[in-house]
């Protein structure tokens, strides 16, 4: 993509430029258009109620990270919880073949131990020298320890079966508590979600609009000052990944959501979560990958950032609380928050955790 001959000037006005990449939905990338550099306008901090917007702002972060936390939690709960119900399914069907196996294993057992008291009665010496064919009596002696065999055989199998049902007795026993801690873990995570993002719309509601407005300009002052710094460390200029065609699958797929709302636990099509909008962009290319950020971050290859490239996948904060995908020249395609919608951002705009490749 010719990053590494982009000066870092025309570099930091990639998320000044974003409104371009905005009015073309079907993008495959983003190419920011060269633009002069802008320098943020002071933004007083405190509004004539004296309410300090500023450290409302970071509060409202505050908020709305500990809301993503909680997503992430209830999102891996209903996943455990899908994959359990799915597996208590399995052995269901599981123990009622088992069970028709040993109804007849029982069959014929008792089959068999009917034929043999039937045929006995008489010490076989004196059924020996009774018969009237020595060698018929003979050949059916053999065939009755065929028999005794085989019935010892039979009963050796319903041992095993019964000890097979019992075992899967116990695991789907063991998936059904698994699967009601999973659904009360849900629970939680869900009362913690409303409860956060409550008292951030709380807080919002309680500014007057042009209190609301200058607290817009200082998020995107914030985002701004972290992505020019992000910028500025010349980091663009060592990127030079070229995107896979899943690649561009996939970032084909995320940037057509943009406008979609955000919503926590979704996976669209109409309303997405941050995970959820990566997870579902990566199926429509054609490689599954985990549903939640926390997991992303585990279970897919990290690669350095100077190896990024478009499709790839940036995990923010500390605790991996939130995700979002790359899509060239410094900038990502993300679900940000409650209240907002799938947009394009600044990639230095949040704190980055480290950066993962679904289909390395």
């Amino acid at each position: 993509m010719g990053s590494g001959k982009r000066n870092l000037t025309t570099a930091a006005m990639v998320l000044a430029c974003a409104c371009a990449v905005l009015s073309a939905p079907g993008v495959a990338y983003a190419s920011p258009t060269p633009a002069p550099t802008r320098t943020p306008t002071p933004t007083p901090t405190t509004s004539p109620a004296g309410k300090d917007l500023e450290a409302i702002r970071k509060k409202l972060d505050a908020l709305y990270h500990d809301a993503a936390v909680a997503t992430d939690a209830y999102n891996a709960a209903e996943e455990q919880a899908k994959q359990q119900s799915a597996e208590i399914v399995d052995l269901a069907r599981v123990i009622v073949q088992g069970q028709d196996k040993l109804d007849e294993l029982k069959d014929r057992a008792g089959a068999a131990a009917r034929a043999q008291y039937r045929g006995g009665g008489l010490p076989p010496e004196m059924r020996l020298w009774l018969s009237d064919n020595p060698q018929q009596y003979l050949d059916g002696a053999g065939r009755v320890l065929q028999g005794e065999h085989a019935t010892k055989g039979l009963l050796a199998e319903m041992t095993r079966t019964q000890q097979d049902l019992q075992q899967y007795a116990k695991d789907a026993s063991a998936q059904w508590q698994k699967l009601e801690a999973n659904r009360q873990a849900k629970a939680t995570a869900q009362k913690e979600i409303k409860k956060q993002i409550a008292a951030a719309e709380k807080l919002e509601s309680q500014l007057q609009k042009k209190e609301k407005e200058r607290l817009a300009k200082l998020e995107e002052e914030a985002a701004y000052t972290a992505q020019t710094a992000w910028l500025s460390s010349g980091v663009l200029a060592e990127i030079s990944g070229k995107a896979s065609e899943q690649d561009k699958k996939a970032v084909k797929f995320a940037t057509d959501q943009i406008g979609k709302p955000y919503e926590w636990g979704a996976e669209g099509p109409g309303s997405y979560d941050c995970s959820g909008l990566t997870s579902q962009a990566w199926a429509a290319a054609g490689h599954g990958i985990p549903r939640t950020s926390q997991e992303q971050w585990k279970q897919l290859p990290h690669v350095d950032v100077k190896d990024m490239r478009p499709g790839d996948l940036i995990i923010y904060f500390d605790d991996a609380s939130h995700v979002a995908m790359y899509i060239g020249d410094g900038a990502i395609v993300h679900a940000p928050r409650p209240g907002r919608t799938v947009t394009i951002a600044g990639a230095g705009s949040m704190p980055i955790l480290g950066v993962v490749r679904p289909d390395a």
